[in-house]
């Protein structure tokens, strides 16, 4: 009835609300795990002042985190306006309204409650803070990252769901295919060198440096990684977060990891020169070092290591592939049809790409699986680049990106649009999405 009451209050949204948490009465308080990290103890059911503990806040805040993690949604956004609160989620990677219109007297109760939960001032409304927490769902443990930011109008509230039941760490379901799988297989097993994953925020890197790490550890081996923040805790690696308040940063936690007698290092991300130059000699005196950088492209992350001003020759000496990636949406299998909506505008766009009237175009009809989106979970799609003999002596002749990509091309290289294309092809995913997803690519070469 708590519940009910408040959701009364709101507009019903693109998500309706009424069947978002219809099967969500009657739930007991969500308990917080005792974080070890932490230097004190979480906020358990008691362990909060009665008047927010009782309050019908507390059961909303609950379902909607439940609900999120039921409907397999990376993140929960609290949006705070002028006149009201919006919650959020983000399912495969798309932003879902699902309430609104909050009343300001439960909007800022609702924020308290997530902060209580993560430890932070709920005095202090005028800084960033950040938390975390642990809740035990449908018998299994998931972590939550929150962020909390002052806006104009009051404070907003970000949760990534950390759910590891849901991390696919198998290096043959993460979207490489063909002979782009068997590069990335061959590279990641040699005993040395460096392997770079570029692509923006929210591209599957992390996912794909942890799945090639399941891949090619051994017990024999000493594996150490240093992370920004270390969102999944693998068994038998010794996981390192970087605490910039400390003064344990990317560039001088690499520089102990390397005194640590590793076989094989991860670093989160290379961000700077000095990062970028440990890595390479790390790469360099028998290390293999797994790495991701923020690039749009291969060439792009060769762009960047080279204004970070990466030694040429150090460059073709330590590098083994880079490759780039994002996530596509894959088409509902429970109401998968015949797309006979492609446009005039979709078919000159196909046009660098094989006789488009020779493809089963297929989309989702949205049912209640997909919550009527026509997609559920995506994939990879990706572009590697092995250092062939060729491409390293481009770069050291100092050739342009655009001449390297090219030769790449011809030597083998898939790019992503046209590995984008490969699963319209088969139907994994649509037309529509491909050119979402990789618009920016342009043409094939």
């Amino acid at each position: 009835k708590a519940i009910q009451r408040l959701i009364s209050l709101m507009v019903e949204t693109s998500l309706d609300s009424k069947v978002v948490f219809s099967d969500l009465e009657g739930i007991a308080p969500l308990e917080v795990v005792q974080d070890q990290e932490s230097e004190t103890l979480s906020a358990a059911p008691g362990s909060v002042p009665s008047e927010i503990e009782d309050a019908p806040v507390v059961h909303l805040v609950d379902s909607i985190i439940l609900k999120a993690v039921r409907k397999r949604a990376s993140d929960i956004h609290f949006e705070v306006y002028e006149s009201q609160l919006k919650v959020k989620y983000r399912i495969d990677g798309v932003l879902f309204e699902v309430l609104s219109n909050v009343e300001p007297r439960a909007r800022n109760a609702m924020i308290s409650r997530i902060k209580i939960m993560s430890q932070l001032d709920i005095a202090e409304k005028r800084v960033p803070q950040d938390g975390r927490f642990k809740l035990k769902i449908d018998e299994r443990f998931i972590d939550f990252r929150v962020s909390i930011l002052p806006s104009i109008f009051g404070e907003t509230a970000v949760l990534r769901i950390l759910d590891k039941s849901a991390l696919g760490l198998d290096i043959v379901k993460i979207g490489l295919e063909g002979n782009d799988l068997v590069i990335f297989q061959r590279n990641i097993k040699k005993p040395y060198g460096m392997i770079l994953v570029a692509g923006p925020t929210g591209s599957g890197k992390t996912t794909t440096l942890y799945s090639a790490i399941k891949f090619v550890h051994t017990p024999s081996d000493k594996f150490i990684t240093i992370e920004d923040p270390v969102e999944y805790q693998l068994p038998d690696i010794v996981q390192i977060a970087v605490n910039d308040k400390k003064g344990l940063n990317f560039s001088s936690g690499l520089r102990s990891i390397v005194r640590q007698d590793p076989n094989k290092i991860m670093v989160g991300e290379i961000r700077d020169p000095e990062t970028a130059s440990i890595a390479i000699n790390a790469a360099l005196t028998g290390h293999l070092v797994l790495s991701s950088i923020h690039a749009n492209n291969v060439m792009d992350a060769i762009s960047r290591l080279i204004n970070m001003r990466i030694d040429p020759y150090e460059f073709v000496s330590s590098f083994n592939i880079i490759m780039s990636q994002r996530l596509i949406r894959r088409i509902c299998n429970s109401c998968k049809i015949d797309d006979n909506t492609i446009t005039e505008e979709a078919k000159r766009l196909s046009q660098d790409f094989e006789d488009y009237s020779q493809i089963h175009f297929l989309r989702g009809a949205g049912c209640r699986y997909c919550h009527q989106t026509g997609y559920q979970g995506r994939t990879g799609i990706f572009e590697v680049l092995d250092l062939t003999p060729k491409i390293k002596q481009m770069v050291l002749s100092k050739q342009s990106p655009l001449m390297i990509r090219r030769t790449a091309i011809e030597q083998g290289m898939v790019p992503l649009r046209k590995a984008a294309w490969g699963k319209v092809e088969r139907g994994e995913t649509t037309f529509e999405e491909m050119n979402r997803v990789t618009f920016e690519e342009g043409s094939l070469v």
